[in-house]
């Protein structure tokens, strides 16, 4: 994958229409990925004190947003701490991302990115 960095926002960079911010607060399920669009991904940010801020961030920048497809494919493990989060460090979401590209497969692109810890697993592993 190229990357590169640089000082100026993306704001100035692609057009807004062209923009989807990755915030798993979106009402709207990321389905595809589509080589034309530019996907943010948000911060690491603790979702406890800052609950909903990648999306009113997206929502005041005018731009599109969407979530992985977490609650379509996976399902909440027992865990015994009572834990389900769908909120994801920008590693696991590249993660889910770049697999998802290369195998047009969001179970195996999930099950790369969505670790156990989060309280969720794909149905197959649900009884394991």
């Amino acid at each position: 994958f190229k990357m590169d960095t640089t000082p100026e926002s993306y704001l100035d960079l692609f057009p807004l229409d062209a923009i989807v911010y990755l915030t798993p607060d979106s009402e709207n399920v990321l389905e595809d990925i589509d080589p034309d669009k530019v996907y943010v991904l948000g911060g690491l940010v603790d979702e406890s004190i800052h609950k909903q801020l990648t999306l009113r961030r997206a929502r005041e920048q005018c731009l599109q947003t969407a979530r992985l497809p977490i609650r379509e494919y996976m399902v909440r493990a027992p865990n015994a701490r009572n834990y389900h989060s769908e909120t994801l460090a920008i590693n696991q979401v590249f993660d889910v991302l770049s697999t998802y590209y290369e195998t047009r497969s969001w179970p195996a692109a999930l099950r790369a990115g969505v670790s156990s810890g989060k309280g969720y697993v794909l149905p197959d592993t649900a009884e394991q």
